[in-house]
């Protein structure tokens, strides 16, 4: 019966990670039709109406809690939400899914280098080894097979824009872990959310807001509640049943489910520079994910440098 039950665990992180992957898809398609900074906005104000007949109740009860906290979740919903968000809808007007699911997948290796300056955390050999040879494989990419193109300027803008959004991501999960708030992560979300909300008012006084339509209306209400909601719900069901590092490395499995989506539905094309600068990408981030024997397993006759 466990082994049953552990088996079905297994297609929660898969069916989050597919709305995620739809999600970049969904979000390349509607960028003809619907500004970054409108979807933004209307995607955390849909999720805001959706929480707040549950949350809201449950927030007016723990203000007490929230109070001493509202500074870091202010932080946290400019970082996870509006920049990175914000930055990875203005990256949809310049570049393709494809390109934006794989720059997406190195979110674990930005982690890295955002760790060193903030929590002091130095990556050991096998994360060094991992994020050089994954940056290698993004540059080739960006190149489309040809570092040369890069270091000439030839690279997509958007994949730019990605890869800044992906940096401010790794932010969010950094102090996340620095963090480490001690309140309900449902709340902890619907409280970022609010704050995404207002965080997007000046921008919105200052570069308006598109209207609705035929055209964009679906798009902005699965980002609201599909991807914003349901995917770390499920994802937070597959933690519990699965533990974080089983779960985790399902997310290396994003860029296949974008490149695939991408493919059959906006009719992109992938190309061999994708297939190889991808193998290299997914085995850095595997390699950087790897553990090394913790010290204090290590005894003290073997403890001297290297």
């Amino acid at each position: 019966m466990q082994q049953q039950r552990m088996k079905w665990a297994f297609i929660l992180p898969l069916i989050a990670v597919l709305i995620w992957s739809l999600n970049i898809a969904v979000t390349r398609y509607v960028a003809e039709w619907i500004s970054p900074v409108s979807i933004s906005f209307y995607r955390w104000f849909v999720a805001f109406w959706v929480l707040t007949p549950f949350m809201l109740p449950k927030l007016w009860q723990q203000r007490a809690v929230i109070k001493p906290h509202l500074g870091q979740l202010l932080i946290l919903s400019a970082f996870g939400m509006v920049l990175y968000q914000g930055l990875a809808y203005s990256a949809a007007h310049y570049t393709t899914a494809t390109n934006m699911g794989i720059i997406n997948a190195f979110i674990p290796i930005f982690t890295v280098f955002v760790s060193i300056a903030i929590l002091k955390d130095f990556p050991n050999r096998y994360a060094v080894l991992g994020s050089l040879m994954s940056l290698f494989g993004l540059f080739y990419i960006m190149g489309q097979g040809s570092l040369a193109s890069v270091v000439q300027g030839g690279a997509h803008s958007g994949d730019l824009l990605m890869l800044l959004a992906v940096f401010f991501y790794a932010f969010y999960g950094v102090f996340l872990k620095k963090w480490q708030l001690q309140i309900p992560l449902l709340l902890s979300l619907y409280v970022q959310v609010c704050f995404a909300v207002l965080l997007h008012l000046p921008f919105i006084a200052w570069l308006g807001l598109d209207a609705l339509n035929a055209q964009n209306w679906a798009s902005v209400v699965y980002a609201g509640v599909f991807p914003s909601l349901i995917a770390p719900l499920v994802w937070m069901l597959a933690v519990q049943q699965l533990g974080p590092n089983r779960t985790s490395i399902f997310m290396n499995l994003t860029p296949v489910f974008t490149a695939v989506i991408a493919s059959l539905w906006l009719a992109e094309a992938w190309t061999i520079y994708h297939s190889i600068g991808g193998l290299i990408i997914l085995f850095g981030i595997i390699l950087a994910q790897k553990k090394t024997v913790s010290s204090a397993a290590v005894t003290p006759s073997n403890t001297k440098a290297s």
